[in-house]
């Protein structure tokens, strides 16, 4: 991964990243969230990935269906935000829209991808760090603003 910081005003970090081909999205991109101790910060992304795993989340179980995606896919769109939870450690929420060889779409909540040959991302914190929790309701955790 390469990256590089683009401004740093009164608490707010502007970031961008280079992921290579092989890496591990969600691993790096955590990594680099905790490096950083990046807190309530939002991200962008396009690039490929040459595998990805996306979840569905069904309210009435209370599960996610994990679909996995085995053929090269352009991202098309991957936004979300990194937060952190009551240990102390970074959590991400991604979500991606895929472009297929035959030009149809898949989305979700991305699980995990590797990268192939690139991925594009830019991190925008934002000076209050944002906390994570267990929803009551849904079972989920969620931002605690």
């Amino acid at each position: 991964m390469r990256y590089k910081l683009l401004e740093d005003i009164g608490g707010r970090r502007k970031f961008v990243l280079a992921l290579d081909a092989g890496e591990n999205a969600i691993e790096s991109i955590t990594a680099f969230a905790q490096d950083h101790d990046l807190g309530a910060t939002s991200l962008t992304g396009i690039g490929a990935f040459a595998q990805a795993s996306l979840g569905y989340f069904n309210p009435a179980t209370k599960e996610f269906r994990q679909n996995d995606i085995t053929d090269q896919t352009e991202v098309l769109s991957m936004i979300g935000n990194i937060a952190v939870e009551a240990d102390g450690k970074h959590k991400l929420h991604v979500h991606v829209v895929l472009g297929c060889i035959d030009a149809t779409t898949r989305g979700g909540h991305l699980i995990e991808a590797s990268v192939r040959p690139t991925l594009e991302i830019v991190l925008e914190e934002s000076p209050a760090h944002l906390a994570r929790g267990v929803d009551a309701k849904s079972g989920l955790v969620l931002l605690q603003p």
